[in-house]
């Protein structure tokens, strides 16, 4: 692996520069996925190019950015920390860290999963929330003479039509639930991030191996960035039907004639009656759309070295 002999601050550097370059360009792909995932029943929106046409006629060309704030801020924090885990597992778990042990890469890919929740959980809980605003609003309008059973996060049923802020919620959760209410879905988030980092690092490490060059000592960044987009892609769609219960259990606002679940069977349990098994593959092809790029920009950062770059600049 080239990566092994980077310092752990120009690794944190790259994964935070990729991680916001790569929120940057897909946040609107995953508006559009968090907006069909949520859709029960008629739907509003088709597909996602009809969701982001619609979303941008509606709110704006920066609708389709709601939410992408508490994204940026927390995207760096969370990379880091799934990079350094998964780094710090793999050298504990593999004695020279070079030796390739597919167990070994799950476990490590595994302990980077579940270490990376404790930003991930609360991030994805605004994000969504954020996210789901404009079509709950379209929704309500649509609805406005039935009466309305949707809890607002503010406690006049004005201001329901204020557009939400992250802080604004954060705050709101925490007055009323605690810091258990920040991480609602957290079970759910661990059930869809453990098995994605099992399934992408190994595959990434071992298809990335197949294009090793020996004169290089690392593969070509065409490979990489390919191994980086199949791997993410694979993995994305994998854990769609976990992410998708995710999504439904960390949507607080739910508009008329939308279920509430008490937990994640619950969910599964009322998704798989009411809408199907097709329903648990809602918004893949979104996600496998925002987690394709995302690692082919990682990938790049890190062939470019822009934390290595950055550093030399500071020496």
């Amino acid at each position: 692996m080239a990566h092994q002999d980077l310092s752990i601050t120009a690794k944190l550097i790259n994964g935070g520069v990729a991680g916001l370059v790569g929120v940057t360009c897909v946040f609107p792909i995953d508006l559009a996925k968090t907006r069909l995932q949520n859709q029960h029943g008629k739907a509003m929106y088709k597909g996602m190019i009809d969701c982001l046409l619609k979303t941008a006629r509606a709110e704006g060309f920066f609708g389709m950015y709601r939410g992408a704030a508490v994204n940026l801020t927390l995207v760096t924090p969370e990379k880091a920390i799934k990079l350094a885990a998964n780094d710090f597992f793999r050298q504990l778990l593999m004695e020279d860290g070079m030796q390739r042990n597919l167990k070994m890469e799950m476990l490590a890919g595994c302990g980077a999963g579940m270490c990376q929740v404790v930003v991930t959980s609360p991030m994805e809980m605004l994000k969504i929330q954020l996210q789901d605003a404009g079509r709950l609003a379209v929704h309500h309008q649509g609805s406005a003479s039935a009466p309305s059973t949707s809890r607002s996060y503010t406690t006049g049923s004005a201001s329901t039509h204020k557009r939400p802020s992250a802080t604004l919620i954060a705050r709101e959760l925490l007055r009323t639930q605690g810091l258990a209410g920040l991480y609602k879905g957290l079970g759910a988030t661990l059930l869809r991030d453990i098995p994605f980092s099992i399934i992408y690092f190994p595959l990434f490490a071992n298809l990335n191996n197949l294009g090793f060059n020996e004169l290089a000592g690392k593969a070509s960044f065409a490979h990489s960035f390919v191994s980086g987009c199949v791997a993410g892609s694979v993995a994305a769609v994998a854990v769609t039907p976990l992410d998708v219960l995710k999504t439904r259990i960390q949507t607080l606002k739910k508009g008329l004639g939308e279920d509430m679940y008490s937990g994640i069977t619950d969910c599964a349990r009322k998704l798989w009656i009411q809408e199907g098994p097709s329903a648990f593959m809602k918004g893949a092809g979104c996600r496998a759309l925002v987690i394709a790029p995302l690692f082919g920009i990682a990938q790049g950062v890190y062939f470019i070295g822009i934390g290595e770059r950055i550093l030399k600049c500071f020496e």
